[in-house]
């Protein structure tokens, strides 16, 4: 099944069912007016949303409707709960080699995650407003997941059972800002502004054989102003499984219904176990540009690509291997507030 948010006049938008070729949907208000509603109410309304899934994708539905991409909010236009793992620890051992730094060998059994702003995601088609390029501006391709109410304490192998969707993610860096926060010792901030979901979450069996040991076995594609930037594989290396990652942030608090947990950015290494190539050169590319410059540290001893700039587009998508879009396309500019997009 695949759910999606119409936006509208309400702050939390419209509940719709999309097909699975994203071509059309149906509101459902009568079952659920938004996706935190049905999420809330997930033993009554996941099956009568299924009916109507079921009925849309056999074309039996009265009620569909031409979707526009454009027209849909993040699947959640505000959550209560946004807590982003770094599940890919290539590109954590890639962060912390470009400064000269060793990984503390506890990364390896206990996850990094950090919590987010949630109040308010940005569409997944509206630009990315920000008032300086100094801030260095980057983009993360993830995935996430959205649970239903995770009860505190619980195990990674009861953790599985409440993941109810899953969906991609820009998780919107401001690169040059991280390190005066981190400096004080109390986290993200200024440096984490609103991330973007994207058009459509999916129920994981969609993902039929790609969905395994709570990973996504599927390459999430990148485009940068229209070039391919980065196609890695999300599942190989992705150490801690989704599961694992609801099981951390669960230890000690409960997860409310509409809970939002990712990923972090996805990457591979390479595999003589260097520090990954660009596309154009016969690697798998990148999910962000922190990472190029990175491994441009390394290898030149300095960075020569610079972050996004004012007009910058970027573009994250999965397909299945079939080449069908999964869950849509985030594809977004960044803009100085209020110019057009």
């Amino acid at each position: 099944m695949k759910l999606a948010t119409m936006k509208s006049a309400a702050r939390d938008g419209e509940l719709v069912v999309v097909s699975r070729d994203l071509g059309t949907a149906v509101r459902v208000s009568d079952i659920a007016p938004t996706l935190q509603a049905a999420l809330d109410d997930w033993q009554r309304a996941g099956p009568q949303l299924e009916q109507v899934s079921r009925r849309l994708n056999a074309g039996s539905e009265p009620q569909a409707f031409a979707l526009r991409q454009e027209e849909l909010h993040s699947p959640l236009p505000r959550a209560y709960q946004w807590a982003d793992g770094s599940a890919y620890l290539n590109h954590v051992q890639l962060v912390r080699r470009a400064r000269g730094a060793e990984m503390p060998g506890s990364f390896w059994t206990d996850p990094l995650m950090y919590q987010g702003g949630s109040d308010s995601f940005i569409s997944p088609r509206d630009p990315i407003e920000m008032a300086s390029e100094d801030w260095g501006i980057d983009f993360e391709g993830e995935i996430a997941v959205i649970t239903d109410d995770v009860p505190m304490g619980l195990s990674a192998a009861q953790a599985g059972a409440h993941i109810r969707l899953l969906m991609l993610v820009n998780d919107v860096s401001l690169r040059n800002l991280i390190p005066g926060e981190l400096a004080k010792g109390f986290g993200f901030f200024q440096a984490k502004p609103a991330s973007s979901f994207s058009p459509v979450a999916v129920t994981p069996d969609e993902l039929g054989e790609a969905w395994s040991d709570g990973r996504v076995h599927l390459p999430l594609t990148v485009h940068l102003n229209g070039e391919k930037f980065g196609e890695p594989e999300s599942g190989p290396d992705m150490i801690f499984g989704f599961p694992q990652l609801i099981a951390h942030a669960a230890r000690t608090r409960k997860l409310a219904a509409g809970s939002i947990v990712g990923s972090g950015t996805v990457s591979n290494p390479d595999p003589d176990g260097g520090p990954g190539k660009p596309i154009n050169e016969g690697g798998v590319g990148y999910t962000c540009l922190a990472e190029l410059r990175m491994v441009e540290q390394i290898l030149h001893g300095q960075a020569r690509t610079p972050f996004m700039r004012f007009g910058d587009r970027v573009r994250i998508e999965m397909f299945d291997r079939q080449g069908h879009s999964v869950f849509g396309a985030i594809d977004q500019r960044v803009t100085r507030p209020g110019d057009a997009a």
